[in-house]
């Protein structure tokens, strides 16, 4: 184990009090049986171009998979430099329309709501009834350094409206492959964020799932509910990362009061921590127990995040009014949503002209064309009031 993860493991530990030897223990645990499970390493595909089936059997077993080294160093420079950028507009506050500099901030104009705060090292969604009160029980709160801000920047909604190379990753062609493999030809969007955890800032979100619609439906299997994308921008660590709950997916609605009851303490039994480098992507169900603690160690973590969904999941079904207003979701609303895949495609094609784009079948079948220019971005501004959230 690396010795500035065993730092951040200390300095996390040491918010815990009398906790603090068993935080310490859990932490390293996790972190050791994670790196022993069967669900990381490369993206492959079989010669018929399917998706390798051991990575299917263990990505149905355990509920997620790492691939490992997926996105290159060129990629991982475009949008770390378009994270910066963003960082230097985000306004000085969450009450205000301006930066730092005085211009106006990122997203001001919006219908839809973008970026979300938290105080520092909080847990903002536990034991609330946000988001459908998905969030049961709320996660300790380390006390923040005395010289912290009030409040730090926690979740960026619809990331992929301000951000050409978080628009390009959504597009990688052996991501979308993967997504039809999962959902089928004909997959729908979901819903795209910037997780933000800051070393010392970064706030908690307590144990949930997050499906919310179809938990009851006569159709209810294990991905039913979709998935997400998790593209680490810096890497993520037992200290910084989202822990989950292995096998969790298959359980249905799962009582996270009980599971924390009987483990006696918000330590989970059985959890394991997503251990990935910069450059990883994790596919990870979207039924599966997960959450993640306060950042307290030193590294940072930002998660650039997109899902997709079957369309059976999502076609003439009524919203769940999390990500977005709660509507029946019809053919129209649909394809409406899924236009951002074709212009994320477009816009990957002109970065990166020699390799060989997706096609989406929906677009194809018709007859769809996309094109990517310098104003093409306007294009995308609140696209999120359209997430296809169940």
């Amino acid at each position: 184990m690396k010795s500035n993860v065993i730092k951040s493991i200390d300095a996390c530990a040491a918010h815990y009090g009398s906790d603090a030897e068993a935080m310490r223990r859990y932490l390293i645990d996790g972190q050791e049986r994670a790196q022993k499970m069967d669900n990381r390493g490369p993206l492959t595909f079989t010669s018929s171009g399917a998706l390798s089936p051991e990575i299917r059997e263990a990505y149905r077993t355990h509920g997620f998979y790492i691939f490992t080294g997926l996105i290159d160093e060129a990629e991982l420079s475009d949008i770390r430099d378009d994270l910066d950028s963003m960082y230097k507009r985000f306004p000085v506050d969450s009450q205000s329309s301006v930066t730092a500099s005085g211009g106006p901030a990122l997203g001001v104009d919006c219908k839809a709501p973008n970026l979300i705060w938290s105080k520092p090292l909080g847990d903002p969604l536990g034991g609330t009834a946000i988001a459908n009160g998905r969030h049961q029980v709320k996660l300790f709160e380390p006390e923040a350094a005395k010289d912290a801000p009030m409040e730090a920047p926690f979740v960026m909604l619809g990331s992929l409206q301000f951000s050409e190379a978080c628009l390009r990753v959504y597009a990688h062609p052996k991501l979308l492959r993967v997504a039809a493999e999962i959902n089928g030809e004909d997959f729908a969007p979901f819903h795209e964020s910037l997780f933000i955890k800051e070393p010392g800032l970064g706030a908690a979100v307590s144990w949930h799932q997050d499906g919310d619609t179809h938990w009851d439906s006569l159709e209810f299997d294990e991905e039913i509910h979709g998935f997400n994308f998790m593209v680490q921008a810096y890497g993520s660590t037992a200290v910084n990362g989202v822990w989950v709950v292995p096998g969790s997916h298959k359980q249905g609605r799962v009582d996270i009061k009980s599971l924390i009851a009987q483990a006696g303490s918000e330590r989970i039994s059985d959890a394991v921590p997503l251990i990935c480098n910069a450059g990883d992507v994790v596919i990870c169900n979207r039924q599966i127990v997960h959450g993640s603690f306060a950042n307290t160690g030193f590294e940072r973590r930002i998660t650039v995040n997109s899902g997709f969904h079957r369309r059976s999941s999502v076609l003439n079904v009524m919203g769940a009014g999390i990500h977005s207003e709660a509507v029946v979701y019809d053919k129209e609303f649909i394809k409406e949503r899924s236009k951002v895949i074709g212009y994320a495609i477009a816009a990957r094609k002109q970065r990166f002209a020699n390799e060989t784009p997706y096609c989406y079948k929906p677009h194809f079948d018709a007859g769809e064309k996309f094109e990517w220019g310098p104003h093409s971005m306007i294009m995308l501004k609140d696209y999120n009031l359209r997430d296809l959230s169940i």
